[in-house]
């Protein structure tokens, strides 16, 4: 498996667990795994990563989402958000301009140009403030 389809498995996973009652971790992952693929380690590494950090991670969004608070974007954008900053920060193998790229990429893929600029947007202002 790519190391971006494992990212789309990741995506998946914390999309879901923005929902109500997406508290439950094991049971997310074994319905996805019942119901649409095995979950890869790296895909479960990351969605519970990013629930373990999740508070730092809304943080992050808060602050560089340009007044735009996490509790008011759309689901899709806020969980590609969550996987990208989770990979910055957290997951040394991948660069962060990779996470970035990658980020855009879901975001066309799941949402909408306008989402795929804010998102870079977000990253990239990230990004340049850890410098």
């Amino acid at each position: 498996m790519k190391r971006s389809e494992m990212r789309e498995q990741a995506f998946y996973l914390t999309f879901e667990g923005l929902f109500p009652n997406g508290d439950n971790l094991d049971e997310l992952i074994e319905l996805y795994s019942e119901n649409v693929e095995k979950v890869c380690s790296y895909a479960k590494e990351v969605f519970e990563g990013i629930n373990k950090n999740r508070n730092s991670l809304l943080e992050i969004v808060n602050k560089f989402s340009n007044s735009w608070k996490a509790e008011r974007l759309p689901k899709t954008t806020l969980a590609i958000l969550l996987v990208a900053l989770y990979e910055i920060d957290y997951v040394d193998s991948v660069p962060e301009n990779v996470a970035i790229n990658e980020a855009v990429e879901l975001a066309k893929k799941f949402a909408g140009k306008e989402d795929a600029s804010f998102i870079n947007g977000v990253l990239g202002a990230y990004s340049r403030s850890r410098e």
